[in-house]
Order: C-alpha cells, then structure tokens, then sequence
C-alpha cells in the first residue's frame, strides 16, 4: 500500500460505507415506527416478516459480498483489468436469486401458518413477506454492484444508492400505509410494497452508475471467465451460508423463542433488534471499510500491515458499539416509547428492559464484525462458515431454548444467551486471526489472473 494505514486512512474510506449501512438501519427503523400506529399485531408482523426476509437472502447477498474482497485484491494487485468482468458475476447471482424467490411466493402462506402464530399476525406477515419476495433481485443486485465498487475504492456509490432507497422507502410509507392524499391507507402490504418499490429505485441508481463506470464499459477481455466464476462462487457461498445459517438460527429464535412468550414479547424483541442496528450497521460499515484495506494490503503483499489495519477497525467500532450501548441503558424507555401506542403500551415496559440489557452484548459484536470482514477479506470464509454454524446451532438455539422455555427466564434469558453466543464468537475469531493461517490462503492466485 502507498500509505501506512491509519484511523484517517480507515476513516475516509469508511463513512460513505457507515452512511450507506446507516440508510439500510434506518429503512428498518422508519418501517417500525410508521406501522406501530396500527397495533401490536401489525408491528409483529412488519418487523418479523422484514427479519424473516431478510434471512431468506442471505445466501446470495453474502456469495455477492465476497465481490470485495476480489476487487480489493486485484485492486491492490494492479490489476484492473480482470477486475471488470467481477461485477458480472453478481448481477448473474442477483438473476438467479431474483427468479427462485419469486418461485417461493406460492409456499410463503404454508410456511408462516407452520409457525404458530395469532391469526391476524400470520396473515399479515404472509402477505408482508410474498410482496418483499419481488424485491430480492434488485436488493442483490444493489450488494453486487455496491460490493464490487468498494472494493475498487469508491464507496460513495453505495451510499448513493443507501439514500436514494432510504428517502424512497419512507416516501412510500408515508404514501401508502396510513389513509393519506386520498388514499385508503394499505397497513401492512403498503408497507412492503413502499420497500420493494425502493428497492428496484435503489437498484436502478446502481445500475445506472454501473453502466457509466469506465471499469464495467472497456470491452478488453472476455466478457466472463467460468474459472473465476467457480472461483467466486466457491469462496462466496461459504460466506453466504455463513450469514444464512447464523440469521436462520436468529430466525428460529425470534420466531420460536420469543414468539413462544406472546406477541407483546415478539414486538418488543423486533423493535429491540431494529433499534440496535442503528448501531450494528455503522460498526458493519466501520469494518467492511476496514475489509477493503485488508484486501488492498494482501493484493499489494503487504501482510504485514494488515494486523495493524484490523487493530484500528477493532477498537474504533468498539468505541463506537459501547457508546451506543450507554445511551440504550441510559434512556430506553425514553426510545421504546417512540414505538408505544399509549403509554400503558406493554411494549413499552418489556421493550425498555430488553434494550437496557443489550449493553451486553455490544462490544462482543464489534469485535465479531471486524475480525469477520477481515477474515472475510483475506479469503477464510471456510473456517468462518464453519465456526457461526456450529455456535448459533449447538450453542445459541439450543442455550436459548433451554433458558428460556425450561428455566423460565424469560425476555431477560433470551438477552443472556445472545450476549453469551456473540461473546464465544468474538473469542473464536480472535484466536483464528490471530493464529495468522489467513496468511496463506490464496483468493486471486497468480495463475488465474
């Protein structure tokens, strides 16, 4: 690299991520807070039917992310050439996952009648959901194009877009889900159908930039190779089973888990989870920054810095984690209210306790993220996959199951076991990296290139 890192170097590069990720938070969030006005159940099935989408893309989106990682090294390389037809390859991704989603809209009633849910919940999740479904193909196509521009060093694109999504997201909700400008109001559908139409928004601005990039235009070289194919999709799947079976296993626990103890406990939990990725997505942003460093340092052969870049990442979104840990202690109530319809609400009560306690588990996910991206970034997504799998499902479903269902404690038992999960995540990776087997591990060997 050029210039030693340093938190600048981290941080330019950074906040156009931070902001691009903080845009996603904030369409969660928004999405919350314009539903609540129609009651618990439709708050339950908003926030349940967005977290369930969202896990049922996970496979492609994490496939497409690993699109970083390979221009970042090309980038540090100097090989741009071969860089260009990686955009490519996630669009054909963004395709296939668009069609098979589609194919699933018929089964989604079945599947969420399965769950056990209050009658009014489940049919307005099912419906939530099927209309989310449409939107699959432009929302990885938004993380294929956004993923192979950072990589490349321009992260603005992404943020662009995050904006563009964003402003459209909450236009349409406010269009579309109370009666307004003469229209009946939609409730929950009006929901989903304002996220999906901002969705195919958002991907048409990336597109869009795409297609005027001087790297996706040149025509030097075949327009694809099938060994980098197969070379993207064997170190992009395991990235993206890792997220999918992590987030299947956060699946089963909001929906069995805490949906076991009432919709009120469902609500809370989900406004819970979207309050706290007002802190997630920024600290996500933080290390995926940190991420494209560290590609750019293994593409150039600058092994050793990388240590110095994740040391940076690390500590600079733990501080920023535990901050927003603090303000979740201090003030919960004050925040759970904004989602209360009264102040008798009972999400209000069960809500501000759960928040408080997320403390916990903050600095452990901080840790968790950086070391992830970076691993990610380095090529190790094997070893990743491998390690999230076997602790959500041999220690998070289980722990949380037996604290919670045979022990009876409740709301705060489902706090402890995700603090104790992320907590073992973060130790695991930390000894992973630090063992420093991602040294050898070749993403772009020099004879594909």
């Amino acid at each position: 690299m050029s210039n030693p890192p340093s938190l600048r170097t981290l941080l330019m590069l950074a906040w156009p991520v931070i902001l691009s990720r903080a845009t996603q938070s904030v369409v969660g969030f928004t999405d919350a807070l314009m539903v609540a006005p129609l009651g618990e159940s439709a708050l339950a099935a908003t926030t349940t039917g967005a977290f369930d989408t969202f896990v049922l893309i996970l496979f492609p989106m994490g496939t497409v992310f690993i699109l970083q990682s390979f221009a970042a090294q090309l980038r540090g390389r100097g090989d741009l050439e071969a860089v260009r037809r990686y955009a490519r390859y996630g669009l054909i991704v963004a395709l296939i996952s668009g069609l098979v989603s589609v194919a699933m809209i018929p089964l989604v009633p079945r599947i969420v009648a399965m769950l056990g849910y209050e009658p009014a919940v489940a049919h307005d999740m099912a419906a939530y959901v099927s209309v989310r479904l449409l939107s699959v193909g432009a929302a990885i196509g938004i993380e294929a194009i956004g993923n192979w521009f950072g990589g490349l060093g321009n992260t603005r694109i992404a943020m662009i877009v995050g904006v563009v999504t964003m402003v459209a997201n909450i236009a349409g909700n406010a269009l579309l889900i109370l009666p307004r400008f003469g229209l009946p109001g939609y409730g929950v559908v009006g929901s989903a159908v304002a996220s999906t139409v901002a969705t195919y928004l958002g991907f048409a601005t990336a597109l869009v930039a795409y297609r005027r990039s001087r790297d996706a235009s040149s025509d030097v070289g075949p327009f694809m190779r099938w060994d980098e194919f197969v070379r993207v999709l064997r170190f992009g799947a395991p990235n993206g089973m890792n997220w999918l079976m992590e987030f299947a296993a956060f699946a089963i626990f909001v929906n069995v888990v805490v949906g076991g103890l009432g919709t009120t406990a469902l609500a809370a939990m989900n406004v819970v989870l979207q309050v706290n990725s007002v802190a997630f997505m920024p600290a996500f942003g933080l290390s995926s920054a940190g991420a494209i460093l560290v590609g750019e340092a293994i593409g150039a052969g600058d092994l050793d810095v990388v240590p110095r870049i994740v040391r940076i990442t690390t500590i600079t979104a733990s501080i920023w984690m535990t901050a927003m840990g603090l303000v979740y202690l201090v003030v919960p109530e004050l925040i759970l209210g904004w989602f209360a319809t009264s102040d008798a609400d009972p999400i209000r009560a069960v809500g501000a306790s759960m928040l408080a306690m997320s403390i916990g588990w903050q600095l452990f996910d901080a840790i968790g993220i950086s070391l992830g991206e970076s691993l990610r970034a380095a090529g190790d997504t094997t070893f990743c996959m491998i390690v999230r799998v076997l602790l959500a499902w041999v220690l998070f479903v289980p722990v949380s199951l037996y604290v919670v269902r045979d022990l009876g404690m409740g709301t705060r038992g489902a706090m402890f076991a995700i603090t104790g999960y992320l907590a073992a995540l973060a130790l695991v990776l930390s000894l992973r990296f630090l063992s420093g087997r991602w040294r050898s591990i070749e993403l772009v060997p020099e004879a594909l290139v």
